[in-house]
């Protein structure tokens, strides 16, 4: 079972709740993904509204929100929008994100760093978007970020894990957990993110735009499971060179 911040989760899959075609849809998706963690753009949702569209569907008491910040282009931003979100009772919890460049979504590491230690020291519990940096991952963690979430590929691309080596680096280092975010677009690269050691995976795009979203949110979930019980399990070395899987004995016969 995955422990971030002290609380458990069963499911080692996250959730978004974007760029689906209906509530109706994202609510049926993520219940076949069973994951219990969505995150949620604080430009998209009114949290004091039970009428909003996202509000209306997804029940708080199965799910935590995990509050978005984006579209801040810089840590001012960040702040101005996290502190917003818990005044409207987004409670603690929040992925930061800080992507100044809107053609590349890139997370800025600087004002990511800054931002971090300042919402940790306000008592929130930050789960950073980051670069797959692994220096970077250590200082967001030695200033109290909960978990680091690198990015696989850029955000929407379905490229997937373009980063391996530097995340691989990240998940040998890491204290807190690492939660792959961003670029997944195909059941078999959250299974590689899993088989790798990620604690979890987020995935949004790649289920929201599926043909089927509640098939393809089942097909994630499998993946992950998948992975996760690989990686547990302990993969087979790599090697160049060809080694028979039968024992050469006794074919002295055939000579």
């Amino acid at each position: 079972m995955l422990t971030i911040a002290g609380r458990k989760f069963r499911s080692r899959l996250f959730g978004g709740t974007g760029k689906f075609s209906s509530p109706e849809v994202m609510k049926a998706a993520l219940e076949a993904s069973g994951c219990e963690m969505v995150t949620v753009a604080l430009r998209r949702i009114d949290l004091n509204n039970p009428a909003d569209d996202i509000m209306r569907v997804l029940d708080r008491d199965r799910y935590l929100f995990l509050p978005n910040t984006s579209g801040a282009r810089d840590a001012n931003e960040a702040m101005r929008l996290a502190r917003l979100a818990r005044a409207s009772g987004g409670g603690e919890w929040l992925k930061l994100e800080v992507t100044p460049d809107p053609r590349t979504l890139l997370p800025d590491p600087i004002e990511t760093l800054k931002a971090t230690e300042i919402l940790v020291k306000e008592g929130f519990k930050v789960l950073p978007y980051m670069n797959a940096d692994p220096i970077l991952a250590l200082r967001l963690q030695d200033v109290g970020a909960v978990a680091v979430m690198p990015l696989g590929s850029p955000i929407g691309t379905n490229q997937g894990v373009l980063t391996r080596f530097q995340i691989e680096i990240i998940i040998s280092q890491a204290q807190v957990p690492v939660i792959v975010d961003a670029g997944l677009g195909a059941p078999s690269h959250v299974a590689e993110a899993m088989e790798m050691g990620a604690d979890a995976v987020l995935v949004n795009t790649a289920i929201a735009v599926a043909g089927d979203p509640v098939r393809m949110a089942r097909a994630f979930a499998m993946a992950v499971e998948a992975g996760r019980i690989a990686y547990e399990s302990g993969l087979g070395a790599v090697s160049k060179d060809a080694a028979p899987s039968s024992p050469e004995d006794g074919l002295g016969f055939l000579r």
